[in-house]
């Protein structure tokens, strides 16, 4: 591990600006950013990221190496919801088991840019369509946990007040976050880095400081889910660091299998390794509502993305040079 390299993402503006969102929770300060602010934010980068990507995309086209990467990111999103599941049942109830896996099953998409800026920092290529990869690593692991409750769930427990599973694959596949996504992704692929040059004062141009703010207000957040961790217990907390390198290990080995770049080979890694604590929580809180949502929206926000962010990007990121050099 190159501690040189992970302090300097530890001292990146990113982790930085996440951090002192956290510490203003514990200072006490009167701190934060009006309501409507985080929901643009959010709606930006989303916007931002999906119509790049879909720029970059048209310019690289739709390889066989871009369609065995997609399938094989939308396979990942499935098994390890799975394997989780078993996993966390020996100290979990079925229901939040299978919230917890769908949550690790998906990805976060703030981990995802401050991976691509970590990239940037170190002068290392990536291709758009990565965004592709990301945007259909979403609904998978939703899938997969509906999918486990009503297999393992005692007898008589299923049905009910359950939300009826069609409504549920409609929100997995057609939620506010999902459609913004994919919506500008295939935008961008359509009108092409013609139209993309005259935007990018704005796709591109306050990119960075936007993140920064969306962080600011994200460690605010995981700063006040943070006072509960003593109430999930040791093992959880463990479970929230080891899992993300469980699935970063098997992310390497697939990304080393497929011949990514180093470049694409991280972002493919750290979607794996990352866990959702928007978009499948808020799935996962309709579709299995006996689940406890503060428990999976805890470890993911308050323990995994900062681990992700801070250490695990470039402990993944040295583990793949060593590999591919």
């Amino acid at each position: 591990m190159d501690t040189q390299t992970i302090l300097a993402n530890v001292l990146s503006p990113a982790a930085l600006f996440f951090f002192l969102g956290f510490l203003s929770v514990f200072l006490h300060s009167d701190l934060e950013l009006p309501y409507p602010l985080p929901k643009f934010f959010s709606t930006y980068l989303l916007m931002a990221i999906g119509y790049t990507g879909g720029e970059k995309l048209a310019q690289a086209g739709l390889t066989a190496e871009v369609g065995a990467t997609i399938l094989a990111a939308m396979g990942m999103a499935l098994v390890v919801p799975f394997y989780t599941f078993f996993f966390l049942r020996r100290i979990l109830s079925v229901y939040d088991a299978a919230a917890m896996a769908a949550t690790y099953g998906s990805i976060s998409i703030v981990t995802f840019v401050v991976g691509t800026e970590f990239l940037n920092r170190q002068h290392v290529e990536f291709g758009g369509y990565m965004v592709a990869v990301m945007s259909l690593m979403e609904s998978p692991a939703v899938i997969m946990g509906i999918m486990l409750v009503r297999i393992f769930a005692p007898r008589g427990d299923v049905g009910g007040q359950r939300t009826g599973l069609k409504a549920i694959l409609h929100e997995s596949f057609f939620n506010g976050t999902v459609l913004l996504l994919i919506g500008s992704l295939v935008i961008g692929v359509i009108t092409g880095p013609t139209s993309g040059e005259s935007l990018k004062p704005f796709m591109s141009g306050i990119f960075k400081g936007i993140v920064l703010l969306f962080l600011l207000d994200v460690g605010m957040l995981a700063a006040r889910k943070a006072g509960k961790l003593v109430e999930v217990g040791p093992k959880l907390v463990a479970f929230g660091i080891l899992a993300p390198l469980a699935n970063a290990a098997l992310g390497v080995g697939l990304a080393y299998a497929l011949g990514l770049g180093k470049g694409d080979a991280l972002l493919f890694t750290l979607l794996c390794a990352s866990s959702s604590y928007i978009v499948v929580p808020a799935a996962m809180r309709q579709a299995v509502p006996e689940a406890n949502p503060g428990l999976f929206e805890l470890l993911s926000l308050s323990v995994t993305f900062p681990f992700n962010i801070s250490v695990g990007i470039p402990l993944y990121y040295g583990l793949i040079s060593r590999l591919w050099d």
